[in-house]
């Protein structure tokens, strides 16, 4: 029995939590499967499983081994796959991480049909504002807004968001539409902070007389949130003015639930990057998800070579 074999068994029986399940479901003895998983324990240096008569529970190093192991077979099927044209050649877990108003108000809506094209792909999308840690945490790739910071990181630039400034017609009628940027000092801004304890500067605008100058009025706020949707929410309820990509305000827009105010002091446009581990074989399924994302966000996007 070889390596891969071994690998296969293991995280079968990781799957079921059972040696004799994983024995039924791939035809083997019981004792061929609890073999196999001896001996990548004995290779790799570690106990991988607990055993007791009742259950089968993964240590922490099992964990480790089952969730790469997991990814090595699917890059090994896909390997064998690699001269298929057929979209169903492309297979396996696939582990990606955006915003969460990208998530539900674009990539989900649009989910079932990129499924439909490569049935084989196991997705597992974690939605979050917080900075993942892409290695650590397993993922193939995440899509992230605003500056990166991580520079042993791969970056597909695929444009900016236009941002604006955004307040409720509540809010306005209560505080007044602010006709310059002095006016803001009567004025509440909606702090938005993805880890607390640090300090928001304030009202960011790029200076129209100095171009590519970001500038900065500080501005008081009651109210300081850690993600997009309590974000929108605030802003909603009237709690303060907020500075927002303009894809996900458009249709509060329309329908008179949000007004733009200062169009001549907007924030800078925000970068969309695809963000990836610097591996040299780009697994196919990761390519084609990347590449379906990237046509979704494109008619949101300002051209990606102005960033």
């Amino acid at each position: 029995m070889n390596q891969l074999d071994s690998m296969q068994i293991f995280v079968r029986v990781a799957e079921l939590s059972s040696f004799t399940a994983a024995a039924e479901s791939l035809g083997l003895p019981k004792a061929t499967v609890s073999l196999a998983v001896q001996q990548l324990e004995n290779l790799l240096g570690t106990r991988l499983l607990h055993r007791t008569t009742r259950s089968v529970q993964m240590t922490q190093d099992g964990r480790a081994v089952f969730e790469r192991s997991k990814d090595l077979l699917a890059d090994f099927a896909e390997l064998q796959l690699l001269f298929r044209k057929e979209p169903s050649a492309v297979s396996g877990r696939l582990r990606v991480d955006m915003p969460i108003a990208i998530a539900r108000d674009l990539v989900i809506p649009n989910l079932s049909a990129f499924l439909r094209q490569h049935p084989a792909l196991e997705l597992e999308l974690s939605s979050t504002d917080r900075r993942v840690d892409l290695v650590r945490e397993g993922f193939d790739c995440v899509l992230r807004v605003g500056a990166l910071l991580d520079s042993s990181l791969i970056a597909r630039p695929l444009g900016q968001y236009h941002m604006i400034n955004c307040a409720s017609p509540a809010y306005i009628a209560e505080y007044g539409l602010p006709a310059s940027l002095a006016d803001l000092s009567h004025h509440r801004l909606v702090h938005y902070l993805t880890n607390f304890g640090g300090r928001e500067p304030g009202f960011e605008y790029l200076d129209p007389d100095t171009p590519g100058s970001m500038r900065h009025v500080p501005m008081g706020g009651v109210l300081t949130v850690n993600n997009s949707e309590a974000y929108t929410a605030a802003c909603l309820a009237g709690l303060g003015i907020v500075q927002s990509p303009e894809p996900g305000m458009r249709s509060y827009l329309a329908n008179g639930q949000l007004v733009e105010l200062l169009p001549a002091y907007r924030p800078a446009p925000m970068p969309v990057s695809l963000v990836y581990a610097n591996r040299r074989h780009l697994p196919q399924r990761v390519q084609v998800f990347m590449s379906w994302i990237s046509s979704l966000l494109q008619p949101r996007l300002l051209d990606a070579a102005k960033l």
